[in-house]
């Protein structure tokens, strides 16, 4: 079961990272932000907008998938390592920067994940 875990969380942030990163090239490439009919056609004209929807298609169906055998607590926890690999990959294809308090700030996800695992390890329902 334990790697069940490992997979299937490895895949929910894959999915919610690619979702992500998909919607911050679909608005580099939908700008300038206009509100009208021109701006939406640039938002569906390119393909990282479908390619956020299934980002966000895979991320819900592995959801889903885990919670059916996930404790919720730490499962909750785990759905956000997102945060963590969309900061890391930022820095990488957009240059954002990686200040202090996202360090601390992930850090501080992955002691808070590491936390609940193990008090879901130790008090199984």
């Amino acid at each position: 079961m334990t790697r069940f875990y490992l997979l299937g969380f490895l895949a929910l942030m894959l999915f919610d990272t690619l979702a992500q990163v998909s919607f911050k090239y679909t608005a580099i490439y939908a700008s300038p932000l206009t509100l009208d009919a021109a701006w939406l056609y640039r938002i569906f004209a390119h393909v990282w907008v479908y390619i956020a929807f299934a980002g966000y298609l895979g991320a819900f169906y592995t959801w889903m998938t885990l919670l059916r055998y996930a404790p919720v607590g730490p499962a909750f926890a785990a759905s956000h390592l997102d945060i963590i690999s969309v900061a890391l990959i930022s820095l990488w294809l957009f240059n954002d920067d990686l200040s202090l308090a996202k360090m601390i700030g992930g850090v501080l996800i992955l002691l808070g994940i590491l936390c609940l695992a193990r008090d879901a390890h130790l008090h199984p329902h």
